[in-house]
């Protein structure tokens, strides 16, 4: 066989070989490929990455398709073209689930991102050395444990909580100190404001659970600390959640629940400290 005919078989090969992926679904990951999908891409350790853009870029698409998925950095959103306009994937902020409470609408769980709102990464610190020295914004599991972040949502520092970036969705906010003091004289005051604010009964919290009967939906747990020093305590004991207020250096003004009291209780702590983050809207 010549070399013109060596040529004319390969090409043969690959066009015939072309013409059948093209006339069937394909497989990425997997060799059984549902056959409703035209692309069928498998895998348990791996997800699927879109194009990564901002605003900017996103506009400068010349004639987009309907259907067209990107991922904007700028909103930090998942985006859809439709025939009229770019549409995003993830909720709105009328869209969470919350709770009213007089004047107040919070959100109805703790903040459980792991991304500022510009897009930014925010770094887990797991080793309590490392935790002990930072200076800048990061979150942990309680006890390093994601079950426990299931239940009670991530623990932040302050750095987080202050970060220019923007930690908590747009629409919303985390409270002021002279905010969380509008929720405590709205629920009646701060010796009984806590027990209308924690979950009832002792499934999570542990007894007696003073107080609790959740008479302003509130639904607070006792997700517990973690220290500057980088150690956890006080998971079914106490609840704390950072306020966006600084007290005197270096200190910021936090509130917490406790399994053995009825009241809603204000205290400072070491920004380097891990609390829960409840959200207001704006």
């Amino acid at each position: 066989m010549n070399t013109k005919q060596v040529i004319f078989t390969i090409t043969f090969f690959f066009l015939s070989y072309g013409f059948q992926l093209m006339a069937q679904n394909v497989g990425i990951g997997t060799t059984t490929p549902d056959t409703s999908a035209q692309l069928d891409v498998s895998s348990t350790n791996k997800g699927f990455l879109p194009p990564r853009m901002t605003t900017t870029d996103r506009n400068a698409i010349a004639s987009p398709a309907n259907g067209l998925i990107i991922y904007n950095t700028t909103t930090n959103s998942l985006e859809i073209r439709n025939n009229l306009a770019w549409v995003s994937l993830s909720p709105s902020a009328d869209a969470m689930p919350t709770i009213q409470i007089g004047t107040q609408k919070w959100m109805s769980k703790n903040l459980d991102v792991a991304f500022y709102r510009n897009g930014d990464p925010i770094p887990q610190v797991t080793s309590p050395t490392a935790w002990a020295v930072l200076s800048t914004g990061a979150w942990c599991y309680y006890n390093n444990d994601p079950i426990q972040g299931n239940k009670y949502g991530k623990l932040y520092n302050w750095y987080a909580v202050n970060d220019p970036r923007g930690l908590v969705p747009q629409g919303w906010h985390i409270p002021s100190d002279a905010e969380w003091t509008t929720l405590e004289i709205t629920l009646g005051g701060v010796s009984v404001a806590g027990g209308k604010m924690k979950e009832a009964g002792t499934l999570n919290w542990a007894s007696p659970n003073t107080g609790a009967d959740n008479s302003s939906g509130w639904a607070g747990l006792p997700g517990g600390f973690r220290d500057s020093g980088g150690a956890f305590d006080f998971v079914t004991d106490y609840g704390y959640w950072w306020s966006a207020s600084e007290a005197n250096w270096p200190l910021a003004w936090f509130r917490y629940l406790f399994y053995n009291l009825g009241s809603l209780d204000r205290y400072d702590a070491y920004k380097g400290s891990g609390f829960s983050i409840r959200c207001l809207r704006d």
